[in-house]
Order: C-alpha cells, then sequence, then structure tokens
C-alpha cells in the first residue's frame, strides 16, 4: 500500500530552494514514480495560486493518479479551533491550524513540511497530537521531506 502523504506549500516551494532543493525533489519524485501519493488540499491549492510558476509547475510533473485531493471540512475547522482553543497555535496562524487538521481529518500517513516553527517542531506536535487523542483522532506523524525518502535507492 502506497503512503499517502500531505505535502504542504513550503515542501513544493522548497524544490525551488537551494536549503531544501534536494529533499523536497527526491520526495516530489516518490510521487512522480508512484512510490507514494501526494495529497493536497484545497489550502494548499489557495496558498499556490499566488506562487510564482515555477513553483507551480512543480505539481504538473505528478501523474494525476499519483495525486489526491481533499477539501477543508466542517470537521476539520472544527479541529483546527480546537488547536487554537488549546493554546497549540495563536490565533495567527489560523492557516497552519487548518492543514493540521485537514491531515489530520484525512487520515494521512504523514504531514510534511519546513516549517520548523508552526509545523515540525516537537512541542507542537506534541500538542496537535494531545488534542487529537483527547478529540478521537489518530496520532499525526509530521516530518521533514529528508525523513520521508525511498531508502531502498
Amino acid at each position: 500500500m502506497r503512503p499517502r502523504i500531505y505535502t504542504d506549500t513550503s515542501v513544493i516551494g522548497g524544490c525551488l530552494d537551494p536549503e531544501f532543493q534536494r529533499a523536497s525533489t527526491q520526495l516530489i519524485q516518490l510521487f512522480k514514480t508512484g512510490f507514494a501519493i501526494l495529497v493536497l488540499s484545497d489550502l494548499t491549492q489557495l496558498e499556490l495560486d499566488d506562487a510564482p510558476k515555477e513553483v507551480k509547475a512543480v505539481l504538473d510533473r505528478i501523474p494525476d493518479n499519483f495525486q489526491e485531493h481533499i477539501e477543508l471540512t466542517e470537521e476539520a475547522t472544527d479541529l483546527a479551533r480546537l488547536y487554537i482553543r488549546q493554546g497549540v497555535l495563536s490565533e495567527t496562524k489560523w492557516v497552519d491550524a487548518q492543514h493540521i487538521a485537514v491531515a489530520t481529518v484525512a487520515q494521512v500517513d504523514v504531514l510534511v513540511s519546513w516549517n520548523f516553527k508552526h509545523i515540525v517542531n516537537l512541542e507542537r506536535i506534541r500538542g496537535y497530537n494531545s488534542v487529537n487523542l483527547k478529540a478521537g483522532y489518530p496520532l499525526l506523524e509530521i516530518r521533514t521531506p529528508r525523513e520521508v525518502k525511498n531508502y531502498d535507492d
């Protein structure tokens, strides 16, 4: 079974950033070959609307059958509000809370991001997962692209 990997905008943009390019591109290669399924939310799509065309073009290289598109539902919105009420994130980081919530509700295998301050951060990951468990959701794996690669290469 192919892992379903929720990918935020920072990873897609990372394909063009010298610091993150190698790991981001390796992850995109997993999607291109069908080793994993790229899970994109309408939030990510909306953020990409303002991105340079070179960033948008990264997704064009991934076959549609290796992509899954999910939407921010009322259930995910409620969960995002819960992260904020529980103090995991401030209200100013509403979109980050929504990304975590939509990935949680969709029960992806892992969420990948380069956002170290608000997403890939041990204290926040513990906070998200504490809220998730109390609300009846499974734990959400949150990693950087460096940690999610095919080591069989």
